[in-house]
Formats: C-alpha cells, structure tokens, sequence
C-alpha cells in the first residue's frame, strides 16, 4: 500500500508540476516555427503580384504552412488539457492558435490573388508598396517568433503599420483615379481580396502582439496592467 502510495503522489507531482510545462514549451515551439515559416514564404507568395510563380510550388507552401499549424493545433489541445490540472495560472493557448488560424487564412487569400501577375497598370504603381508590405511582415514575424521563444514583449508593429497603410493609400487613390474601371472581373475579384486579405492581416497582427505580450507579462513575479489589457484583447 505505501509503494501504491507513493506511486500515485509521484504522478500527481509529475502531472501537476512537469507535463503541463513541457506540454506549454513544445506550444511555444510549434507556435514560433510556425511564425518563422510563414516569414520565410511571404515574399515568395508576394512574388506573385509581379511575375509568374509555379503553381505547385504554391500549392507546397500552403501545404507546409498548414502542416506547421496542424502540429500547433494537436499540441495546444495537449497544453489545455494539462494546463487544468495545474495549480500555478498559465496563459491559455486557445487564444495564440486562433490568430495563427487567422493569419494562415490571410496568407491562403493572398495566395489565391497571387496565382497572375498584376495587370500592368496596377503593378508599376503597385509594385513597390506591396514588396514594403512583404519584407516589414516577414521581419515582424521572424522578430515575433524571436520574442515569444524568449518570453519577451513584442517587437514594435510600426514598421508593418506603416507599409500597410502606404499600400492601402495607393490602391484608393487607384480607385479614384478610374484605374480599376478598366480591369476585368477577375482582375478585380483578385485586387480586391488582396485589399481584404492585407486588412485582416493588420488587424490579426495586432493580436500576435497581444498574444506574444500575455506570455511575456506571465513570465514576470507580479501581474501587471499590461497584462490584464493583453489578456483581453488576445482572448477575442
């Protein structure tokens, strides 16, 4: 009885105190390689708006990309269901996964814009502002998946900010200008998605950053009232 005993308070400590911080570690992981995957294929997916991309080659971004979150989403449930065995509080993963979902779906709306090259009246005016967008993103990424690896606050959005509210500008003054009037449907289907996709991208940014701070903010002795603010806005 007292080898059962023991046994049994042996695995409790090691379910209470051991898993749910291993569990939560591979979380982070998975949550970080997704991000630095992501940077990694953005500009090639960007690469669409101005040449002519392989499709299978694509279709293999998308698909690595999923696979990432895939791994992301079985490890998540793992850490929620250890993390209500534990005594000590721990940020809720739920809320990460969600706006790594979101931003996945803005990359599969950008790639399905991306599958031709711009109209060229579009693309020389376009061009440029798109490639900020893509290299700030990209950088922003990495640097989240940095930070939350290390449980850090979040990098600065203004970079990213800036290039998205840059391209935003130039596509409406497109519009006024008539430009848009001349295309075909499915020019402009495509235009407009990409507008949509880079919105949500900007907003689900913004959630990566709440995110990456709730983490860093649990890290720290003492709660703060960032934290309680994060917390609040990761958690929509």
């Amino acid at each position: 009885m007292i080898e059962v005993a023991v046994g049994c308070v042996v695995g409790l400590l090691v379910s209470l105190f051991v898993l749910p911080a291993r569990a939560q570690d591979l979380a982070i992981e998975a949550a970080t390689g997704m991000l630095s995957l992501i940077a990694r294929f953005l500009p090639e997916l960007f690469a669409g708006f101005t040449q002519n991309l392989d499709r299978p080659a694509l279709s293999n971004i998308q698909n690595r990309i999923g696979e990432a979150l895939a791994r992301l989403d079985k490890i998540a449930l793992e850490a929620a269901h250890e993390r209500i065995t534990r005594l000590g509080a721990e940020p809720d993963q739920r809320p990460l996964l969600r706006t790594m979902l979101r931003l996945r779906h803005d990359l599969i709306i950008v790639g399905r814009a991306a599958v031709a090259p711009l109209p060229e009246t579009l693309r020389s005016r376009l061009a440029q502002p798109l490639a900020r967008v893509s290299e700030t993103a990209a950088a922003y990424l990495r640097a989240s998946a940095a930070t939350l690896s290390a449980r850090q606050a979040p990098p600065s959005l203004e970079a990213a900010e800036s290039a998205l509210e840059a391209f935003a500008a130039e596509l409406a003054a497109l519009r006024r200008e008539g430009v848009t009037r001349q295309m075909s449907d499915d020019e402009l289907e495509r235009i407009f998605a990409l507008g949509f996709a880079l919105d949500q991208m900007r907003l689900h940014l913004h959630d990566l950053a709440r995110c990456v701070s709730e983490f860093a903010t649990a890290r720290s002795p003492a709660p703060s009232k960032l934290a309680a603010t994060s917390q609040a806005g990761c958690s929509r």
